[in-house]
């Protein structure tokens, strides 16, 4: 039996997929933690919607709030809960800390 070699362009580094690869497989349900968007900080930066890998981060247009100390109104930020994995990168990379992780309560 004569095993053919793996070139380099076949092989696979790692668990590596593009952003939004869980459409077809919703990784929602293996999450231990979820994030709690407080909703009040919020600078409507859209880091939290950049980074996320999954693409389940976005506004909910049909919710605002106003900054404090400020005139200007800001969509709220909601996630899918079917596709979150919990992993925690949005509310590491919210420069306004408005994101919380929390344990998922089954």
């Amino acid at each position: 039996m004569s095993k053919e070699l793996l070139s380099m362009e076949k092989l696979s580094i790692g668990c590596v997929a593009p952003p939004g690869e869980s459409v077809r497989n919703k990784t929602g349900t293996w999450r231990t933690q979820r994030p709690v968007f407080k909703n009040t900080a919020c600078i409507g930066c859209k880091a939290c919607e950049i980074a996320c890998p999954e693409g389940c981060v976005f506004e909910d247009t049909a919710h605002t709030h106003t900054l404090e100390g400020k005139d200007r109104e800001v969509p709220n930020r909601v996630f899918d809960p079917d596709y979150c994995k919990g992993c925690g990168i949005c509310a590491n990379e919210c420069p306004v800390d408005d994101i919380d992780m929390v344990m998922e309560e089954k």
